[in-house]
This record gives C-alpha cells, sequence and structure tokens, in this order.
C-alpha cells in the first residue's frame, strides 16, 4: 500500500479544504469552470475524471475469468450482494434518513438530491481500491480480478437502468440521454481504452506494461485531488452555510456500509468460501466505485448539486471505514475453516 493509498483520507481534507477557501476567495473562477460544458458534462471534470478512471481500467483482465469456474461460489457471493441487495439497501437506507428521520430539518428537494447521489454511489461497485484491499488481508489477487472484472463488465449494462429506476423510485426526475452519455463517457470509452492499451503493451512484455502502469499512477492520484478541490470549490458557499450537511449524509452511508460488509461476510462463511476469497469479495460491494458515482452526479445534476456533494461524502467516509473493516478481517480470519489450505489458482 502505497503513500498515496495509505493517508487517503487526509490528502482528500487537505483537497477539500483548498476547494473550499479558493471557492470562498475566488467564486468567479468557479462559476467560469462551471461553464465549460457540452452537452451537460462539464469539460474540466470529465478531464479529471478520465485521468482516474483510465488506470484502474487497465488492470482489468477478462481472460482471468476463465479461472473462475474452478470455484464459482465467490463470484456468485459478489454478484448477488452487488446487484440484488446493495442498490436497494443504499436507496432505502437514503429515503429512510432523508425522508423519515431529516425530514423536520432538510427540505424535500434538497433531500432528493442527497438521496440520488447516494444511489449512485450504491449502483457503483468498487473497482480500483478493491485491489487495496485484497492486498491488505493477502486475498487471492487472480480471484479478486476476476470478481473486478465481470463486475465492471455487468456495469455497462445494469448501471443506467439500474440508476434511472430507482431514482424514478423516489421522485427523482431522470434526464436518460444524460445518463446514457455519462455512462459511454465514463464506464464504455475507459474501458474499451484500457483493454485495448492493456492488449497492446502486453504483446511488448508484461514488463512494458508495468512500466507504463507505473508511470501513469500518479495522474490518478492527482484526478482524484484535483476533481475534489473543484467539487468544495464549486460547493464552497453551501458547505460554509450548511457545515452540518456532510454529517447527515455521512451517518446512512456509515450504516449502509456496515450492513453490506456484515451481509457479504456472514453469507461467505456461510457458503464456507476461503478467507483469500471471502474477504476480497466482502469489499467489493462495501466499497464503490466513488469516481463513477461523482461523474455521473455532476453530469445529471450538475456541480453544485446536492447529489455531487453526497458522492464525494462518500469518498471522504469510505476510507477510514474500510481501513477498520480490512483490519476487523484480519483479526477473524480463523473464522473460515480451511482458509489458510485452499489457495485458488494463485
Amino acid at each position: 500500500m502505497g503513500l498515496f493509498e495509505r493517508f487517503l483520507t487526509l490528502w482528500i481534507l487537505i483537497a477539500m479544504g483548498i476547494g473550499i477557501d479558493l471557492g470562498n476567495r475566488y467564486p468567479s473562477i468557479f462559476i467560469e469552470a462551471a461553464q465549460l460544458e457540452i452537452a451537460h458534462i462539464n469539460i474540466p471534470i470529465a478531464i479529471f475524471i478520465w485521468l482516474m478512471i483510465f488506470p484502474m481500467m487497465l488492470h482489468i483482465d477478462f481472460s482471468a475469468l476463465l479461472d473462475v469456474g474452478r470455484s464459482p461460489k465467490g463470484l456468485f457471493l459478489t454478484l448477488f450482494v452487488n446487484w440484488c441487495i446493495k442498490p436497494f439497501s443504499m436507496a432505502g437506507i437514503a429515503w429512510f434518513f432523508f425522508f423519515v428521520v431529516y425530514d423536520p430539518i432538510v427540505p424535500p428537494e434538497q433531500a432528493k438530491g442527497y438521496i440520488a447521489g447516494m444511489i449512485l454511489l450504491g449502483v457503483a461497485p468498487c473497482t480500483a481500491m478493491v485491489f487495496v484491499w485484497s492486498q491488505l488481508v493477502k486475498g487471492n489477487a487472480s480471484y479478486t480480478l476476476a470478481q473486478v472484472s465481470i463486475n465492471d463488465l455487468i456495469m455497462v449494462f445494469a448501471f443506467a437502468p439500474i440508476s434511472a429506476y430507482l431514482l424514478g423510485m423516489n421522485n427523482i426526475e431522470v434526464p436518460w440521454e444524460t445518463l446514457l452519455v455519462a455512462v459511454t463517457l465514463y464506464i464504455i470509452f475507459p474501458l474499451i481504452a484500457g483493454v485495448l492499451t492493456r492488449a497492446c503493451l502486453f504483446h511488448q512484455s508484461p514488463r512494458a506494461f508495468n512500466a507504463f502502469c507505473e508511470h501513469i499512477k500518479p495522474f490518478s492520484s492527482a484526478g482524484l485531488l484535483l476533481t475534489v478541490i473543484l467539487l468544495f470549490g464549486f460547493q464552497a458557499q453551501t458547505i460554509l452555510n450548511q457545515s452540518s450537511i456532510m454529517f447527515l449524509i455521512a451517518i446512512p452511508l456509515i450504516l449502509q456500509t456496515l450492513f453490506i460488509f456484515a451481509l457479504t461476510y456472514a453469507l461467505a462463511m456461510f457458503i464456507k468460501l476461503p478467507f483469500t476469497i471471502a474477504a476480497p469479495a466482502s469489499f467489493i460491494g462495501t466499497s464503490n466505485f466513488f469516481e463513477l458515482a461523482v461523474a455521473v452526479a455532476i453530469s445529471l445534476f450538475g456541480l453544485n448539486s446536492g447529489a455531487a456533494l453526497a458522492t464525494v461524502v462518500g469518498v471522504l467516509v469510505e476510507v477510514p471505514l474500510m481501513l477498520c473493516l480490512v483490519s476487523f478481517a484480519k483479526h477473524t480470519k480463523h473464522w473460515f475453516k480451511g482458509a489458510n489450505k485452499m489457495q485458488l489458482f494463485s
């Protein structure tokens, strides 16, 4: 785990502070940046999101799916939780908190924005950071790669319809054209680019591919921090005037994270998965592809929207919480019988 990943929460907090300070001091700059749009897609944000997403897509290897047949239970567990449970539990928890618990203090229209952002987080299972979590618990790297690859493939087809359905269920108007453009721009194109680049570099040599990944990795980190700075610069006035809203958003996100991890971890024990597969499978569903959620929230609802703010709060909450769950998994490894004996195609 590199220096950036280890202190990711700190870097994000610093970026948030910079964004709020700049947005408060120089609001005109952020207003002009917000107007740089094509088809409701903000150009600066799109560039930074691509810097984040493309390096992650380089690690997707669909050939790894061939080996999953040796132990399909872990894959079935991941798919069940990610696509049959997580999006709907996130929508339910968001609805309950913002339309019931927070009803006296959060206006309905404002609540819809926060719910929308949480829904987009719930429909985007983790792509990149799960490799970090898997490495920390010494999970099966090959199986983790296979799980991430198939989830990304499903996300191409499932993200838009599930997002639209859940947003509609909460009376949130869905601009379908913008949603499909966002899915194409932030999932399909980066995935195709990553697969083609990986194939070309591997054709030269695995060493060339690894060297390229190392060179491009800092761009992903820079893209994340620059996106956070821009988002909080756009939201500076709202945050300064309503700082408590971030705390309100964080509570249901934390509960959702704990629920999904507990459910997946318990099911993994029930179906007797080895720890090296069970732990990464739990982390994939528990954490989110927040880069995608941020990009789509901005495209659908705007840079200054509650949806965009909710997705960024998701980034802030996720990292320290996932590190706690990694520690929990390491201390409960003995719960999985045969965890050290069963090493599948590692």
